[in-house]
């Protein structure tokens, strides 16, 4: 029996070797190839801080010839200089990374590199200096262009595909960590799709190649020598390399750099929804098997998605063909939509699916985002009589008195949480007195009786819990409340 076992042992073993490819012996050949299309970048700003602490010292008179003389001025470059009201005016400095993709100059790196900028310097490998100006730049991949003026074609890297990049596979890392200078450190894919809320298109690389402060906006590029990310973040409580850092991937960052090399901007498409993650809780009160989809929570008037018919509590299963298997997939699709394109769109509505032809608009990127609502209560003298308990909540219709006291729009149309019970509160759920329920399992409701006959028609029908429209404000939220 031993003698079976160790023959199964040894077959099982020649299988996985003949499979697996072979760690490289070196990347020497492979970085001597790509360090010269990788640059450092060196940006100056000035930035407006406190009074200094050494106070009038700036201003002070020092006798001709004291040993004093310079101390002013020494004290102005270390300082800054004193700007109206003893506030002073100090440059800053600061280094990143990049890497040429075009022999006629244009370089890539991150936004946040050269963001805000007053004057940006690229170096090369060879030591030679370059003045640079940013082409365009987007901070919601956090992808910049910068263009550099050389009489000489300049060697550059090729994109490659990081969708065939697979978990396991070698990378290398050049760039500039800790202003150093150029370094190379090496490593593996260690996961995919990275969701860092950094943005609303989050969906980074994961290596462990040493990425430190500094190598944000370089290269990490495969075996291949082609690039397939752009290294961006790092996790790091200590501020240097633990293992985890993030690159945006060149199947995000390729249609950005190639847009703003062309037009200087980025077009994107609208939808014009606020959504929302589907739960688990959710998706059982939806009557899902699996939580999927990404659900409204609310129509911009006069948009893409209002003129097509979209509402609040509808679950975008599908779009343009493409499933949506969660929620944070689906700005993506949108945004990478071509403008004026007429798509179809698949909602789940109260139990049935429902197709919808959307057409896409373009989203206005200065555009700022709607502030949110003055969130400021009155004090709350006496407590509020609930006129009936309900899942752990006491609910009364909305008063006018009600609407002072939680400070209620006059369009908010629901009944209002006046008390929440301890069981309710150890839920853990995001509600809280002042809310206004709004819909429950996507009815809308204007009576404490309503409520309670859509509670009871869920318990009857076996549902762990329903789904109730919170507004507070200006912002709405879905929550999945259980029954009991």
């Amino acid at each position: 029996m031993r003698n079976k076992l160790l023959v199964f042992l040894s077959v099982c073993f020649f299988v996985t070797a003949a499979n697996a490819r072979p760690a490289p012996e070196g990347f020497a050949d492979l970085v001597e190839k790509l360090t010269p299309a990788v640059v450092n970048i060196s940006t100056t700003q000035t930035i407006d801080v406190a009074e200094s602490p050494l106070g009038d010292l700036f201003s002070q008179n020092v006798p001709e010839g004291s040993p004093f003389n310079d101390l002013p001025e020494l004290l102005k470059r270390f300082y800054g200089d004193r700007g109206e009201g003893g506030r002073v005016n100090r440059k800053s400095t600061s280094l990143g990374s990049g890497f040429v993709v075009d022999p006629d100059g244009y370089i890539v790196t991150n936004n946040h590199v050269v963001d805000k900028a007053e004057e940006i310097t690229v170096i090369f490998s060879d030591d030679t200096e370059a003045k640079a100006k940013v082409i365009g730049k987007d901070a919601k991949t956090d992808i910049a262009v910068l263009k550099v003026d050389v009489d000489k074609k300049l060697p550059h890297v090729n994109w490659g595909d990081s969708d065939k990049s697979r978990v396991g596979d070698w990378v290398i890392a050049i760039g500039n960590p800790f202003g150093l200078g150029g370094s190379v450190s090496a490593g593996i894919i260690s996961a995919r799709a990275r969701d860092i809320n950094s943005g609303p298109f989050d969906d980074f690389i994961q290596t462990d190649a040493a990425i430190n402060r500094g190598n944000s906006g370089g290269p990490l590029f495969n075996t291949d020598g082609d690039v397939v990310g752009v290294n961006s973040a790092i996790f790091s409580p200590s501020g240097g390399s633990v293992g985890i850092g993030f690159a945006v991937p060149t199947s995000l960052a390729e249609p950005v750099v190639k847009q703003l090399k062309e037009t200087g901007h980025i077009k994107r498409g609208w939808l014009g929804v606020k959504i929302q993650t589907v739960t688990d809780d959710i998706a059982e009160s939806l009557g899902f098997d699996e939580a999927k989809g990404a659900l409204v929570l609310d129509v911009t008037e006069d948009s893409p998605a209002g003129r097509a018919g979209l509402i609040a509590g509808d679950v975008i299963l599908s779009f343009d063909g493409q499933e949506v298997p969660v929620m944070r997939k689906l700005p993506r699709m949108v945004a990478e939509t071509k403008v004026g394109k007429k798509v179809p769109v698949v909602v789940w509505r109260k139990g049935k699916e429902k197709t919808l032809i959307v057409t896409i608009a373009r989203l206005d990127e200065d555009e700022e985002e709607q502030a949110s609502s003055d969130s400021n209560k009155e004090e709350k003298s006496e407590k509020v009589e609930a006129q009936k308990k309900v899942l752990g909540m006491g609910i009364s219709e909305i008063t006018s008195s009600l609407r002072k006291r939680y400070n209620i729009e006059k369009e908010t149309k629901g009944v209002v949480i006046v008390d929440i019970s301890d069981a309710a509160a150890d839920l853990d759920k995001p509600i809280r007195e002042g809310d206004v329920i709004s819909s429950v399992n996507q009815e809308l409701v204007e009576s404490v009786e309503k409520v309670d006959e859509l509670v009871a028609e869920a318990k009857k029908a076996g549902r762990k819990s329903v789904l109730l429209l919170i507004s507070r404000g200006a912002d709405t939220l879905f929550i999945a409340m259980p029954v009991k």
